[in-house]
């Protein structure tokens, strides 16, 4: 039986994963796989990528790490990532997934000019992402959280753009019809992200931040959090 995995690229801050568990906990809640045997694959530990005929779907998470680092492991992954997508196997990439996804298929990241962008944000559907079949169940605005300092600054050749707002012009493409990359978070609860807005607040501030206005912004995400969902079914074959 073929299985659906995450890929683990890194882990939350320890304070958050002490009490609220870690991005691969989130992610499985999120798909509504609680009780169902997932394979978490430590990418950054040095675990085997494994087969792509073995796999349903690939899941790659978030991470504290920059894709413009370029170690060893983010190689590994960039060169497995086009099999991935030559196989037509459902790929998701989240956050640091989102952007080495674009990397890997010709795209470029690096840091994003205007700074971090983090808290719960407005994204807005373009017209192909009206009608895409992940994120077209969304509202054409909606909100979503997100922390990220490094950004997808070119799309891959052939990527579709799907989702946007003011600050982030890439916050979701496709590549063919089974890959997709989000900059925002859809595993974030409202807790989480008011935790990493916490946790971060001396940086915050240094960087110009108003952290009280970022803390009175936050809002349950129903929406966004969905797509994980969504995505289950897109790998179970239930959305055509």
């Amino acid at each position: 039986m073929k299985a659906l995995i995450i890929i683990k690229t890194g882990s939350t801050f320890p304070t958050i994963r002490q009490h609220s568990g870690d991005f691969e906990d989130w992610i499985i809640h999120g798909c509504g796989l609680a009780d169902t045997p997932v394979s978490v694959i430590k990418i950054m530990d040095g675990e085997a990528l494994p087969p792509v005929e073995s796999l349903s779907g690939v899941i790659i998470t978030g991470s504290p790490a920059m894709v413009t680092d370029q170690t060893e492991w983010m190689q590994k992954l960039s060169a497995w990532i086009p099999q991935v997508l030559k196989q037509q196997v459902p790929l998701l990439g989240i956050c640091f997934g989102h952007q080495l996804l674009a990397q890997a298929m010709g795209g470029r990241v690096d840091y994003h000019p205007q700074g971090r962008e983090i808290g719960t944000v407005a994204i807005h559907l373009t017209t192909e992402g009206k009608q895409d079949k992940l994120l077209g169940v969304l509202p054409a605005s909606f909100m979503a959280h997100a922390t990220h300092a490094q950004t997808v600054t070119r799309l891959p050749p052939s990527a579709h753009r799907l989702a946007e707002n003011p600050i982030e012009a890439n916050h979701a493409f496709r590549l063919g019809d089974n890959a997709w990359g989000l900059q925002f978070h859809p595993e974030f609860s409202a807790d989480i992200m008011r935790a990493y807005i916490n946790e971060q607040t001396g940086p915050l501030l240094n960087q110009g931040h108003d952290v009280g206005a970022l803390q009175e912004a936050i809002v349950h995400t129903e929406a966004a959090n969905a797509l994980l969902g969504r995505f289950v079914e897109i790998v179970r074959g239930s959305v055509s």
